[in-house]
């Protein structure tokens, strides 16, 4: 379609959209989704007509208990090895930090089968006669292979320490994507 404006000729060429209805688009199927509790991840698509898609992500119940062992001790920092049983199961590492008399801050890697998922957390610290007992929350921060979207916050983190030698268990619960 030609316009006639001062003398200059305007084309508009409709047969391709914009960018601006695309993202309003994208960001209505982001808020429908999200309020009916699905998990999405939006990408652009590569097509000539610029079309978004939505890929619906993994949600995992986690579940994931572990018993594990002393392998070295620094300071107030414990390093522990040993194996998680639940959702996605594997061998776990932890390195619990007693920061003060009544917290402790944990780095956790489990290393389920086609990757790793690593969390941080942080929780209250209780000493009792025989043990010590923490709870609190943890944090995914990353994963690797068929894990590396893996995403959740706000996940349960609870354990005890055995005061005897210092062996740990550990449980992390809640939701989290991939």
């Amino acid at each position: 379609m030609n316009d006639k404006k001062a003398g200059t000729t305007m084309r508009h060429d409709n047969s391709r959209p914009t960018g601006r209805p695309i993202r309003l688009l994208a960001t209505t199927a982001t808020v429908s989704l999200l309020a009916s509790g699905a998990c999405v991840a939006l990408a652009p698509s590569t097509s000539q007509a610029h079309a978004a898609t939505a890929t619906v992500a993994k949600v995992l119940s986690l579940n994931e208990n572990g018993d594990l062992h002393l392998t070295s001790k620094h300071g107030f920092t414990l390093n522990e090895q040993g194996r998680a049983s639940g959702t996605v199961g594997g061998t776990i590492y932890v390195h619990l930090s007693i920061v003060s008399s009544s917290r402790v801050t944990a780095e956790l890697s489990i290393y389920p089968s086609g990757g790793s998922i690593t969390a941080h957390g942080s929780a209250s610290y209780h000493k009792e006669s025989t043990q010590a007992r923490f709870s609190g929350s943890m944090s995914i921060e990353r994963g690797t292979g068929s894990y590396a979207h893996a995403q959740g916050s706000g996940l349960s983190f609870s354990g005890t320490i055995a005061r005897s030698n210092d062996a740990i268990t550990v449980h992390v619960a809640g939701r989290a994507v991939d």
